[in-house]
């Protein structure tokens, strides 16, 4: 395994998806991860996403939006075909996910959860997301991360 290798880029790779790594200096203060990847890459925060764990009706499911905006529970709820959601407790969602928060990718977790990815992906060129370690993006077409993580979209995302 390369130095970069985490389970989010050994299940990208073992599916022969296309995706460039982007390394960057993490802080680690923990106030916005996602944010500061954008910033670090100079990309929109509007193409990076973040990787939210919730609970709709106690079943954990995995909320991807961009940087830009916060998870907008009643519309995960209602993606999934729930009626409500809460975010999961921190300590919770590293375990279940097998991720440290501020790296937590929608790829590769320990148990495939459901997940809902924000609509607003569909018209990207490309997209970045937690490669699986902070200070680790991953660069991926729209249409492949849905696919990676059996995705639904929705509008899930509020300004």
């Amino acid at each position: 395994m390369s130095a970069q290798a985490t389970p989010a880029t050994v299940a990208a790779g073992r599916t022969k998806t296309t995706f460039t790594l982007h390394p960057y200096s993490a802080d680690g203060d923990g106030h916005s991860y996602g944010a500061d990847a954008a910033d670090a890459l100079g990309v929109p925060h509007a193409q990076v996403f973040k990787t939210l764990i919730a609970e709709v009706d106690g079943v954990f499911t995995v909320g991807v939006v961009p940087v830009s905006t916060t998870l907008n529970l009643k519309a995960l709820a209602a993606a999934v075909g729930g009626k409500k959601a809460t975010m999961a407790d921190p300590a919770r969602a590293e375990k279940i996910t097998g991720y440290v928060r501020g790296g937590i990718s929608p790829l590769g977790q320990r148990k495939r959860l459901r997940t809902v990815v924000d609509s607003s992906v569909t018209g990207l060129p490309s997209v970045f997301v937690s490669a699986g370690r902070r200070g680790l993006q991953m660069e991926l077409a729209p249409r492949d991360l849905i696919s990676l993580t059996e995705a639904v979209t929705a509008p899930i995302g509020a300004l």
